[in-house]
């Protein structure tokens, strides 16, 4: 058996490996040294947030069994895609996959902020009352499906190494419970991991009830494309204490907390511009 051969047949496992291991490592973190005090029942929250990511996989592994690293190794059989096209070094395969990949995640984020119904789904994502590491797996699981189809789209179109799709979703996991989590590191070392990926305080600032605060730091893994795109915001006006976490209109714990109001969340009511253009603040703000 190849090595590709072995991933496909374990990739379930490696992922499931890596999502228990970093959530176990963050979750004792955020217990040795919080960032900011909860606000809501832990054991409420991390029941519903992570009985969501249980249902979520279930779904997925119903309607797409194969997942993304599947849809990488049909690609690859049938020559689809920019890198099964043109011949690279491996590595050079490997590496720019992931950060196109990741490229492709932050534009996907940015479009669910901007279009209305899209944001219908991804508002469940931030309507979490308390910012910690099971806010990185809560979403809803239209939103879930959808980005697989993207996954899907873009690996047609890249045509990546079947070991870059499963280090891709390792990372992106591992990332998304890292700068979710409610810990606290030192500043000098957040100014210089920020440079490169994205921290919890400068994620945090995109988890803020402050329009203009939530439709910044879309990244989740690297750093650079906010910055380069011009959506990168360094702290939150009221300060990481300060802040409030969540939508505004939505903070009642039975509506946002609670399995069957995630669910109904994205269908309750209107939504008639888009989100991502309500942007009041002063040029003063800026």
């Amino acid at each position: 058996m190849g090595f590709d051969d072995w991933l496909l047949a374990h990739e379930p496992i490696v992922r499931m490996s890596f999502f228990f291991g970093v959530l176990a490592v963050i979750a004792l973190w955020e217990v040795l040294a919080p960032r900011r005090a909860l606000t809501v029942s832990k054991l409420m929250r991390w029941g519903n947030n992570l009985g969501m990511v249980f249902f979520n996989s279930f779904v997925l592994r119903v309607i797409f069994p194969a997942a993304a690293v599947g849809m990488a190794a049909f690609a690859a059989e049938q020559g689809w895609g920019i890198f099964n096209y043109y011949e690279l070094p491996f590595w050079l395969a490997v590496v720019a996959s992931v950060v196109v990949l990741d490229f492709i995640i932050y534009l996907q984020h940015v479009m669910v902020h901007a279009i209305p119904a899209l944001w219908r789904l991804h508002r469940m994502h931030h309507a979490d009352l308390d910012f910690d590491v099971t806010t990185g797996a809560r979403f809803h699981p239209l939103e879930i499906l959808l980005s697989m189809i993207i996954k899907f789209a873009a690996i047609v179109v890249l045509g990546p190494p079947i070991v870059a799709v499963v280090i891709f979703e390792v990372v992106l996991n591992a990332m998304a419970m890292f700068n979710h989590g409610n810990i606290r590191l030192p500043l000098g070392l957040d100014r210089v991991l920020r440079l490169f990926v994205v921290t919890p305080d400068m994620h945090r600032v995109h988890h803020s009830v402050e329009d203009d605060e939530a439709n910044s730091n879309f990244g989740f893994n690297l750093s650079l494309w906010d910055r380069l795109f011009g959506t990168y915001r360094d702290q939150p006006r009221a300060g990481h204490d300060g802040m409030t976490i969540g939508i505004r209109k939505y903070r009642e714990p039975r509506q946002v907390s609670w399995f069957s109001g995630m669910l109904s969340l994205p269908f309750k009511g209107k939504i008639s511009d888009y989100a991502i253009n309500r942007r009041q603040w002063s040029d003063a703000d800026e």
